[in-house]
């Protein structure tokens, strides 16, 4: 069209499809967060903290991940390195928190840990089956569902947290499952920069 003037203007169906699906799991992403993070903060429960943070990381990544979608292959590595660099802050923001919860904390109210944790896994199912059609569109969806993924397993540790929390009365549990999750973020941090960086790398070539 001789009055395009925007990137985005002369999307494909594929990349129609990655907009909505992103549109989808942004939103689910936005609303969960504010659940969780408010579950977190009553419980006093380290786990769901850092698993809330990790929802609002999600839902700014996948806002940058609609920036990008109908962009070069530059773009998509720029946005799946952004997505790497949220991964490795939440990381270090849960590895501080858990790290003052062991210091001076005390056992979190496992029964919103649980309850929470049982609504936001199945939240983050439905985003992973969403994200996993599109897994090998690009670095750019790829890096997507790293995210998603990595919220499954951060869900399923804040069950397991507080199952041990409630058997055993005692915050440590809840202070291992933070420390494992801002493990996986860093770890998946230095993941999805490597792969950004050999995308940007190749595009530029």
């Amino acid at each position: 069209m001789a009055d395009c003037c925007h990137d985005d203007c002369g999307i494909d169906p594929t990349q129609g499809r990655q907009a909505r699906m992103l549109w989808a799991v942004l939103i689910i992403n936005a609303v969960m967060f504010v659940v969780e993070f408010t579950a977190g903060w009553l419980a006093g429960s380290t786990a769901l903290l850092g698993d809330s943070l990790d929802m609002l990381g999600d839902a700014l990544v996948y806002g940058f991940s609609l920036f990008v979608v109908a962009r070069g292959e530059r773009w998509k590595a720029v946005s799946a390195a952004f997505k790497g660099g949220i991964m490795a802050v939440f990381g270090v923001i849960v590895l501080a928190e858990a790290t003052g919860k062991l210091l001076w904390g005390t056992a979190p109210a496992y029964s919103i840990m649980a309850t929470v944790g049982v609504a936001v896994l199945a939240a983050n199912l439905v985003c992973l089956v969403l994200l996993t059609r599109h897994r090998g569109d690009d670095v750019n969806m790829r890096s997507a569902w790293v995210c998603s993924r990595n919220d499954i397993i951060a869900n399923s540790g804040v069950l397991v947290a507080a199952a041990a929390v409630a058997a055993s009365g005692s915050r440590w549990p809840d202070v291992v499952i933070g420390l494992a999750i801002a493990a996986l973020f860093l770890r998946s941090a230095a993941g999805v920069l490597a792969d950004a960086r050999r995308s940007y790398q190749a595009a530029s070539a």
